[in-house]
């Protein structure tokens, strides 16, 4: 075995890999850019050396630098963890060459299932399902029609140069692939000048659907059960659960045999995973094999109770597989969020900067750990008061949890995301808590157009509906009680004029536009040490119970003998009175007030926020690659103003209206904060 290896690769994987690391004796070596010096990664492992900038391709991408760093380490072995260059044929090839063992498939490996033509010819000669179509360029309408009645319908017609929606059609029958042929031929030749034409069939309904197989270097291959991926926002996973709520028994013992089959064939060696598209019927058709661990592992592990990491150096170090395909287990359920730095609310546009406060759900598995399962597990590369740099991806944190079913792991997954505390940047947690409330979701109907389709207009905070709004009013009207309560105790008090506390109060919900909700509550049989009450929201009682540190923004406890986790804290809005409340998805702002100051808080007069449609804002921090106004020019509507960085993501903005250019705020190469202004209109 190993006495030292490398990890390739920063954030939470890099975390990942020096627990297992860790847990098997074995010395990590971190290695770290600029903007990482003082990240989870470098903390964590023995010993960490710096391999250059903050941009990836003067970093993590120097392959020449990460061999050099384990020459002067010492180390034998190489994790390249995901991304980066984990998929890299020339990076494993030349760390085998070094002397250096790679963790992971062989370079040859690497190549073959790289190459999306090879990979599926490939996959052709092992007997594994590829989507049928033709390929070559098709010369006649009623040649198109006679391919498309081999291949079945519905199928695909779909240019060679098509693009942006142009030059495709699915047809079901023959009229429709006549004319489809046809029309996209046309639609080709004007675009793009190219008007060849291939069909292969439609998959209704796809869903996304891998296998995990998993090889050693004596030819032993097996497939660990599948993983659910279709909840996908434009390509990137979003929940990912195991096993999948749709296939049988039998089509998944085919996808796995076919999954090990094309592993074999290209001499497989460490974790992979096959993707199949699996359509409505299941039928299913190999898309591609990524030749590494994928961010979505835990799922598998959990339901095995296997360590894929500690498995992928076991076999890069020569040995066996200790198992079988008849002992790998398929208990419970797992499901993943992958917490993200994005802004629902603003287009899920990058967010980044400081992490003021960093609190995960309470961890009760572990990463390299499988005697703790059914329960909730946080992989993450950042901790409290850490930074969420522009450089790289958007994923703050992974969250798993393990149920004996899938119901059972919805509940613990919304539970546990209500409990997740991140201050300072912007999360997708209130997307992530309204996928898992969606009865399409929970029913486990859906394809990998949910997202799409159900999110059309993109996301707003009412696409949240909260199953009971009155309970939110409710924590409210307990925190104020709780608060009042400490000021109640508060010794020095004047003889005669003590504070004294009634039961009716006032929670006004505040509105973003000065509509705001006025709703009576009573708050009664206060206890002092929990904070215990009976809250009366109209006819409803709520009895809530919360021992926890006042103050503390998480709160958990009872509501009416059933147990809660929540959020609220006070002054989170720019006023210092109110109170936030946020609980599955929902978050609301509100006063709680004696019904005399309710009174008189209608009376006060609404201070509208200022007009800054003279302004170009930015609408998330990054940096500023460029300005396209100068100050005095004429702009029109539509016209680009500038351009803003974050996150391999690259953000033109526009004119609003026509206008003539005023001043420019900021300068190119400039970090910008969210709504900065950048030019301002005369």
């Amino acid at each position: 075995m190993f006495k030292k290896i490398l990890i390739a690769n920063r954030g939470e994987i890099a975390c990942r890999v020096i627990k297992t690391a860790k847990k098997m004796g074995i010395l990590t070596v971190a290695v770290y850019s600029d903007a990482d010096r003082y990240a989870r990664h470098v903390e964590l492992a023995d010993e960490a050396v710096h391999i250059g900038a903050a941009p990836s391709r003067e970093s993590y991408l120097q392959a020449d630098r990460i061999i050099a760093a384990c020459k002067q380490t010492g180390a034998e072995a190489v994790h390249p963890g995901y991304g980066f260059l984990s998929e890299n044929e020339a990076f494993s090839k030349k760390v085998e060459e070094e002397g250096i063992a790679f963790i992971g498939p062989k370079h040859y490996s690497i190549a073959a299932m790289g190459d999306k033509i090879a990979s599926k010819k490939l996959a052709n000669e092992a007997k594994v399902n590829t989507i049928p179509g033709w390929n070559d360029a098709i010369e006649s309408a009623e040649r198109a029609v006679q391919i498309a009645r081999d291949i079945g319908y519905p199928v695909m017609i779909k240019a060679s140069a098509g693009g942006g929606g142009k030059g495709l059609r699915v047809a079901f029958n023959d009229k429709e692939a006549l004319e489809g042929f046809t029309a996209c031929q046309n639609e080709a030749r004007n675009s793009f000048g190219d008007d060849r034409i291939f069909i292969e069939k439609f998959v209704e309904q796809p869903r996304h659907i891998e296998i995990q197989v998993l090889g050693d270097a004596h030819g032993n291959v097996i497939y660990l059960n599948e993983r659910e991926c279709s909840i996908q926002r434009r390509h990137q996973k979003v929940i990912e659960e195991a096993p999948s709520p749709f296939i049988s028994d039998a089509t998944r013992k085919a996808m796995g045999e076919q999954a090990v089959a094309l592993a074999k064939a290209v001499k497989y060696q460490s974790a992979g995973t096959v993707e199949f598209v699996v359509g409505k019927n299941q039928d299913f058709y190999f898309l591609e094999m990524n030749t590494r661990l994928q961010v979505e592992h835990p799922v598998t592990e959990c339901i095995t109770g296997l360590d894929l990491v500690e498995l992928m150096i076991r076999v890069a170090a020569g040995e066996k597989l200790p198992l079988t395909q008849a002992e790998v287990k398929r208990d419970g359920w797992a499901i993943e969020c992958r917490i993200n730095a994005e802004d629902p609310f603003r287009n899920f546009l990058p967010s980044t900067g400081r992490l003021v406060r960093f609190a995960p759900p309470r961890e009760t598995m572990f990463s390299a750990d499988t005697e703790h399962l059914q329960g909730v597990r946080v992989d993450t590369g950042v901790q409290d008061g850490g930074e969420i740099p522009m450089y790289y991806d958007s994923m703050i944190a992974k969250l798993i949890v393990h149920g004996r079913d899938r119901n059972e792991a919805i509940a613990k997954m919304r539970e546990a995301l209500n409990g997740f505390i991140i201050r300072g940047i912007s999360s997708n947690i209130p997307f992530q808590a309204a996928l898992l409330a969606h009865p399409k979701f929970v029913a486990g109907d859906f394809n990998t157009g949910f997202i799409a389709e159900q999110y059309a207009q993109g996301f707003h905070a009412e696409d949240v509906p909260h199953d009971d709004p009155d309970f939110l009013v409710a924590l409210a009207a307990f925190a104020n009680r709780r608060y009042l309560g400490r000021a109640a105790g508060i010794s020095g008090q004047m003889a005669g004029h003590e504070l004294e506390i009634g039961e009716d109060f006032v929670v006004v919900v505040l509105g973003a536009d000065g509509h705001h909700r006025a709703q009576p509550v009573r708050v009664s049989g206060f206890e002092g040490v929990t904070g215990a009450s009976t809250v009366q929201v109209g006819s409803r009682s709520y009895l809530v119970e919360s021992d926890g540190r006042l103050g503390a923004i998480r709160l958990a406890g009872t509501v009416n003998g059933q147990p809660f986790s929540a959020q609220v804290e006070r002054g989170a809005q720019k006023n210092p009175l109110a109170i936030r409340v946020a609980h599955n998805g929902t978050q609301i702002d509100a006063l709680v007030l004696s019904p005399r100051a309710a009174e008189l808080f209608t009376l006060m007069p609404y201070k509208a926020p200022p007009d800054m449609s003279r302004y170009v804002l930015s609408p998330m921090p990054g940096l500023l690659v460029d300005v396209a106004v100068q100050v005095g020019q004429k702009v029109q509507a539509g016209e680009r103003v500038a351009v803003i960085e974050a996150m391999k993501m690259e953000n033109v903005l526009f004119a609003a209206a026509d206008g003539v250019v005023g001043k420019v705020l900021a300068n190119k190469g400039e970090s910008l904060s969210v709504d900065q202004p950048i030019v301002e209109f005369a």
